[in-house]
């Protein structure tokens, strides 16, 4: 009378069925604490990032971005001034003599 799993083949399979077992348990577990070793990492570091008033990456990325439209925007602003300023003292220039002219031959100019 041979019981099933007692046999030779039996146990074996049985003792490397419970062995699989207990190693997928246990590397499930070692995932888990991984998991949670990396997220209290993380938590350690942002805490540590605030104490030390540092800028995260993202928000320096995105001051340097508006930094950077503004200067494109103040240079073309600047560029802009110098074109209208030299086309206002050429105005000048062209109106200056007839101008003067006016007042002279006008007096209620």
């Amino acid at each position: 009378m041979t019981e099933t799993g007692t046999g030779p083949s039996g146990g074996k399979r049985s003792f490397l069925d419970d062995i699989a077992g207990m190693a997928g348990g246990a590397f499930s577990a070692l995932n888990g604490m991984k998991a949670e070793a990396e997220a209290m990492m993380r938590a350690q570091m942002e805490a540590m990032t605030q104490r030390l008033d540092l800028v995260k990456r993202e928000d320096l990325d995105a001051a340097m971005e508006v930094a950077r439209r503004a200067s494109e925007a103040a240079e073309t602003l600047a560029a802009r001034v110098t074109a209208l300023e030299a086309r206002i003292a050429s105005m000048d220039m062209a109106a200056s003599p007839a101008v003067s002219g006016a007042y002279l031959e006008d007096p209620k100019l």
